[in-house]
């Protein structure tokens, strides 16, 4: 087991709002509902909305994972005291002889109550979890894509299978400790327990080393992971895949990978959620007068939007569904946001009209600050 501290300082079901012993249809029931709520799409520029979306995020990863749920209700249930007192609650003392031995064995670490069996080796061992970085372009992150990503990690050993002994033979039971990876020296009421020293306390001795690991069981080697990335992938989002982090010992799960989505920036468009945003230059007469307006989208056809009389640099005219696509949201909109075009240089023409405008023109657009 991996404890981890914010799992004794964070009380997941509540964050999700259910009962300890929820069953998994209602785990997930709940986390949809607070993610539709707090979703940063439907509370922009909320910063508490966003660090709530992450924290029910953050609880539903370990609450939605059966093996990382038990894990955590194992934790929590021994407490931040627990490994000083042997698993019971801080403080909580009683008259028996067992509950005193091994209040004894917590805090020295050896003794333990002679009637009481002695700790085993200990059990399999999850895999750290790893974390990896893919770099998408704008449209791969859009519209999902399947890939892979290369990374150099420590692999169950390919010659002995992890188990550390030379292909064609197997590690045998310590003969010391007779597998209990522990060996204990009895003095009495009490006996002493410590690690075997033969078996270091594994609990079974390679005779034969594999060659390739050495006997660990484990190598470093560069593997490619593939990853699908859905629609809609947003920039600094983790994308967890189960079991390829790091292996497992004694027979324990592999850890997960995260991995990190690095998002590239488009030379026409932007992002807002699900939502693309796209700068389009009018002329003056356009905004004054009003104009149809071709706009391109990223995926499809361009489209032709209708820019008002009067239209201001700024204002943005909204086209329904031709956003981001994402599985499981429904489709975002592509805002377009006009932006009156000032020539740099005109042509005669150009300057005989704009002086007649000029002359025409019979009110102040600054007659409100009164100078």
């Amino acid at each position: 087991m991996a404890p981890q501290r914010e799992w004794l300082e964070k009380d997941y079901y509540a964050v999700l709002g259910v009962a300890k012993d929820a069953v998994p249809k209602d785990v997930t029931k709940a986390y949809r509902k607070l993610a539709r709520q707090f979703h940063p799409d439907a509370n922009p520029d909320n910063a508490s909305a966003e660090e709530r979306f992450k924290e029910i995020s953050a609880a539903y990863d370990v609450l939605g994972d059966e093996a990382r749920r038990k894990e955590y209700d194992e934790v929590r249930a021994m407490g931040p005291m627990g490994g000083v007192f042997g698993g019971g609650a801080p403080g909580g003392f009683t008259d028996g002889t067992g509950d005193i031995s091994d209040l004894l064995g917590g805090l020295f670490g050896r003794v333990r109550n002679a009637r009481r069996p002695a700790p085993g080796r200990p059990g399999p061992r999850r895999g750290v979890d790893l974390e990896s970085e893919l770099k998408l372009s704008f449209e791969g992150a859009v519209r999902g894509v399947e890939t892979s990503i290369n990374l150099t990690s420590d692999v169950a050993c390919s010659a002995c299978g992890g188990s550390g002994a030379k292909p064609g033979t197997a590690p045998r039971q310590c003969p010391t400790c007779s597998g209990r990876g522990v060996t204990s020296d009895d003095q009495g009421y009490f006996s002493f327990s410590q690690p075997c020293v033969a078996c270091r306390g594994q609990g079974y001795v390679i005779d034969e080393p594999c060659p390739t690991c050495r006997g660990a069981g484990i190598e470093r080697k560069a593997r490619a992971v593939k990853v699908r990335v859905p629609a809609g992938v947003r920039d600094g989002q983790r994308i967890r895949l189960t079991g390829r982090g790091g292996p497992g010992r004694d027979g324990g799960s592999a850890g997960d990978l995260f991995v990190i989505v690095r998002v590239a920036e488009h030379p026409l468009f932007g992002r807002r959620g699900d939502h693309l945003t796209v700068t389009v230059p009018i002329t003056f007469p356009e905004a004054a007068l009003g104009a149809d307006v071709v706009v391109p989208t990223l995926d499809g056809p361009p489209v032709t939007i209708k820019v008002p009389a009067g239209s201001r640099s700024g204002r943005t005219l909204r086209v329904r569904g031709k956003g981001v696509v994402p599985a499981s949201r429904p489709p975002g909109d592509l805002l377009a946001t006009i932006e009156v075009a000032v020539p740099a240089k005109l042509s005669s023409a150009e300057r005989k009209a704009v002086e007649a405008l000029a002359a025409a023109t019979t009110q102040s657009p600054r007659a409100h600050l009164g100078v």
